[in-house]
């Protein structure tokens, strides 16, 4: 070796740092070292092992459960878009109809959870692998580290779900999932508008017969004869109209001569005009909930509702003498026509039901 190429190797003397490149004999050079340690240390450092395993332990069996979840979504997404069909389409305004409706959404509508629940089961039970963790508690701020782990263990968890790598299973539930979420849409929507001031009348007018609800047949005044009888009246022409029943329906009951309270001034009791001999009519909504007062006692002539056990006593304007509801049940003008049935006078006085039928 020369003296100037020695001289090239060393520094120089004198605190002068010579041009060349140095280093230590042995190292390797500078590039060759970002190389190889860089490789070395991460080799170091080993990739943890999957939580969870990619995909099932039988492919086989998932590809056939896949197919079976796929049907049972498709079922699901077809039994709600019915159920929605149903809900619009099929009238309620008479028994029968209000029947077949009330099946028809409820097959539906069990259908379609039903079978959104079998295919999500038999997707847990034969596609995603089994697999038992365990996580120890610990304070509730996680680490760093710990939050890049769950970030792992979520990113491994939906590949091994299959909601990933199976487009079938993940288009089929949606599309099950979508007719479900706008069901209640519909339901809701079906709410309104605001009755306003329609619950506040009923379809009684001058002049409108009664009929006896059932045989659908007007009464006269000589054929309810019988002190104690009860019978429940409907207006004439609405008998299979329901909505109009829900407010309408009304009871009459024949009293003997004298049994009747009449009102006073500042008083309660029966409106004896809006009587026809000795019959009076009273609305058949109990104005707590609007439950049916079905019940009479004759001996007591107390009108009974079997919901709440309010109590109303028959001959003094249907006072309330038990219970939770908060007024006399409203009576109704009667009269006769001139055949000698029997006819609502006018509609009610007031409004019949419970007092939120009237916060429309």
């Amino acid at each position: 070796m020369s003296e100037t190429q020695h001289s090239q190797d060393l520094p120089e003397e004198d605190g002068h740092q010579s041009r060349a490149p140095h280093r230590v004999i042995g190292t390797p050079p500078p590039a060759q070292a970002r190389t190889l340690l860089g490789e070395a240390q991460e080799r170091a450092v080993p990739e943890s092992p999957r939580e969870l395993p990619a995909g099932p332990d039988n492919p086989a069996t998932a590809r056939t459960a896949e197919k079976v979840v796929a049907a049972c979504f498709i079922l699901s997404m077809l039994a709600s878009i019915g159920f929605i069909a149903a809900y619009v389409g099929l009238e309620v305004h008479s028994v029968d109809a209000t029947l077949r409706s009330n099946l028809a959404l409820g097959l539906s509508m069990s259908v379609a959870f039903l079978a959104m629940g079998v295919g999500a089961t038999i997707w847990v039970r034969s596609i995603m692998p089994d697999v038992e963790q365990v996580e120890e508690r610990h304070v509730l701020a996680s680490s760093e580290p710990d939050r890049e782990a769950f970030k792992k263990t979520f990113t491994e968890g939906a590949e091994a779900s299959g909601f990933i790598k199976r487009p079938l299973l993940r288009r089929t539930l949606i599309a099950a999932s979508v007719p479900l979420a706008v069901a209640p849409l519909v339901i809701l929507r079906d709410m309104g508008p605001l009755p306003g001031t329609s619950l506040r009348h009923t379809v009684w007018r001058r002049g409108m017969r009664m009929v006896v609800y059932g045989p659908n047949t007007p009464l006269r005044a000589a054929d309810f004869s019988i002190p104690g009888q009860m019978i429940t009246v409907a207006p004439e022409g609405f008998t299979e109209n329901q909505d109009v029943l829900a407010k309408a329906v009304t009871i009459i009951i024949k009293f003997a001569p004298g049994e009747l309270v009449p009102n006073r001034p500042g008083q309660p009791g029966t409106i004896m005009n809006w009587t026809v001999d000795n019959i009076v009519a009273y609305s058949k909504i109990c104005t707590h909930v609007g439950c049916p007062v079905a019940l009479y006692e004759q001996t007591t002539h107390h009108i009974l509702c079997p919901c709440h056990q309010s109590t109303f006593d028959a001959t003094n304007g249907a006072q309330v003498l038990f219970g939770p509801a908060p007024r006399p049940l409203p009576q109704l003008p009667m009269g006769i026509d001139g055949d000698g049935f029997l006819i609502a006078a006018s509609d009610f006085h007031e409004p019949v039901g419970p007092a939120f039928w009237e916060m429309g």
